[in-house]
């Protein structure tokens, strides 16, 4: 029986083979597999609607417009990629098989994701937030941290990692592990450092079982506590404030961050302080801070006030 080269057989005929060598070859999952399935199922589909059913009369231009159809119907970015991550590999898999087949789908990326700016509070609503009405244990314990998070701009995870003698009051330094057991030294401000200071003098002492001596922020039966548990105590102090939003520990890091940037125009030390390891990262906030310039600009310029009756 004559087997048809890879290049010149139906579309679904290939397809089937590919899926069949990540089945039997690769031992991919089937989850994994049929994902690969629908995707080379809506090239298809494309190709018939184009009238190319023959690999061999792909052009880059065709896995494009493929691209841009997907767009057009609605599909995030990272799907895109994923489908065109899928046809580089099933592209492979032909070149491999007839060692002739140029990969139309090389060199084709999915549309960027727009980048979402983080969602931060101006100094009015953080002051608002910060204004803690209790004294009690639990308060000065959620008030040191939130008051931590916006001095020094930390991560949950770090806050929640942070050892007594992580600070250093006399330097007014906190030493930070953060990702990939990085240590950084950054500042803490005086607010912070008395609020920390009231929350030691009430801090209760470590349970005999489960108990973490040496953890700055525990719980009530002195147990270090959880990530969870600080996302929901910031959570209900906003409620408490009667903040417009929920607050989570991101969102003071981000104001930090913001706030920071806005006031010294330093992108280099916001990076050290943030603990980013690409600058990239760090200049999400500039886009902040030139919406705040926009603002400022539309409101003041005599030329960008629009005029009465425009």
């Amino acid at each position: 029986m004559h087997t048809v080269p890879a290049a010149h057989a139906p579309l679904g005929a290939s397809a089937t083979r590919f899926l069949n060598y990540l089945r039997d070859v690769r031992q991919l999952s089937p989850h994994t597999i049929g994902s690969y399935q629908r995707d080379l199922a809506s090239l298809e589909q494309f190709c018939k609607t184009t009238g190319k059913d023959c690999i061999e009369q792909l052009v880059e231009a065709d896995i494009r417009a493929w691209a841009s159809q997907l767009h057009r119907r609605g599909l995030a970015g990272g799907s895109i990629q994923r489908s065109l991550s899928a046809t580089r590999s099933f592209y492979n898999f032909l070149g491999r098989e007839n060692g002739l087949l140029r990969n139309p789908a090389a060199s084709v990326q999915a549309p960027r994701k727009p980048r979402k700016l983080p969602k931060t509070l101006d100094a009015d609503e953080v002051s608002k937030y910060l204004s803690f009405d209790a004294d009690s244990i639990t308060a000065r314990r959620d008030s040191a941290m939130a008051e931590l998070f916006y001095s020094s701009g930390l991560r949950l995870a770090e806050l929640a990692s942070l050892e007594v003698d992580d600070i250093d009051s006399q330097s007014k330094l906190l030493t930070v592990t953060g990702k990939g057991r990085k240590t950084r030294t950054v500042p803490v401000g005086a607010v912070a450092l008395k609020a920390i200071a009231r929350w030691l003098q009430v801090r209760p002492p470590a349970s005999a079982e489960g108990g973490d001596s040496r953890a700055l922020f525990t719980s009530n039966r002195g147990r270090r506590i959880s990530v969870r548990n600080i996302q929901e105590r910031l959570k209900l102090q906003g409620r408490k404030a009667a903040m417009r939003q929920d607050v989570h520990p991101h969102m003071l890091r981000h104001s930090f961050a913001s706030h920071m940037l806005e006031s010294s125009g330093d992108l280099r030390a916001v990076q050290e302080l943030l603990g980013h390891a690409n600058i990239s990262t760090t200049q999400i906030y500039t886009h902040l801070d030139f919406q705040h310039l926009a603002r400022v600009y539309d409101a003041a310029h005599p030329r960008a006030r629009r005029r009465k009756g425009d």
